[in-house]
């Protein structure tokens, strides 16, 4: 059940993170199946969807493992993207990504997908899953709290989105932790000072009036969705007609928005 806390946390910072929520040996699972992932992709890791000099990046991972499907659909996540997002949400893309040691570029400031809310409410809601443990030095995520609020773009507001916020704050937490963001707020990578990969999932959730980032229907194959729970399917939108309208315009043949 969704504490008055986390809601106050949504609410008014813009996030809130569930310390250790990850068993150990499913993070272990977790990490290894990523880790077989990038092995096996080598320098196509992440080329489906998106490359990013100076990290990782793995795309399209409902399709890659069961654990990932496990992950997509996990309760308690689903009813704090619901307390952002209302009832009618869905998976709009599940991805990977690593940053690289001693990578010294941070991403500049950001609002998930340009996304603005409007007269519905927020629209976008990132969950990242901690493989690593987020510090200060090693790449965590800075949000700037509240900024959700502001219905602006950094890159409208900022002269350089890149640049040290003075209200920015960095999420921290421990390995196995998930942060629930809402993500019209300002927010981004930092540099990873580290001898050591920094690795996270971020599993995206939109509302289901928007096209999926990557169109589920398309990228999944025939015996992934064959076995695939209702619940799972319910998120992933495989079986809404809206949806397939919407994705499949906007996504063309390749099923990813770019």
């Amino acid at each position: 059940m969704l504490t008055d806390k986390q809601k106050q946390d949504l609410d008014t910072q813009g996030y809130v993170v569930l310390e250790r929520f990850l068993s150990p040996e499913m993070l272990n699972e977790v990490r290894g199946r990523v880790e077989e992932l990038y092995t096996q992709e080598g320098e196509n890791a992440g080329a489906e969807f998106r490359k990013e000099a100076g990290a990782r990046r793995l795309a399209n991972l409902v399709d890659k493992g069961e654990i990932f499907e496990k992950l997509a659909a996990m309760p308690e996540v689903l009813e704090l993207v619901g307390h952002v997002l209302g009832n009618d949400f869905k998976l709009s893309s599940f991805n990977a990504r690593s940053t690289d040691p001693l990578c010294l570029e941070a991403q500049p400031l950001h609002c998930d997908a340009g996304a603005l809310p409007d007269e519905r409410g927020y629209s976008v809601c990132n969950t990242i899953w901690l493989l690593d443990e987020f510090t200060a030095e090693n790449g965590a995520t800075r949000v700037i709290p509240g900024s959700q609020k502001w219905k602006q773009l950094p890159q409208q507001a900022l002269a350089d989105p890149a640049a040290k916020h003075l209200e920015e704050v960095l999420v921290l937490g421990p390995a196995g932790s998930v942060v629930v963001m809402n993500t019209h707020a300002w927010h981004g990578g930092t540099a990873n000072l580290t001898n050591g990969h920094r690795r996270a999932l971020h599993v995206f959730y939109c509302r289901t009036d928007l096209p999926q980032q990557q169109y589920q229907k398309k990228l999944l194959r025939a015996e992934t969705q064959a076995h695939l729970a209702p619940q799972l399917r319910r998120v992933l939108a495989l079986d809404d007609p809206l949806n397939d309208q919407l994705s499949a315009a906007a996504s063309g043949a390749s099923g990813f928005l770019k």
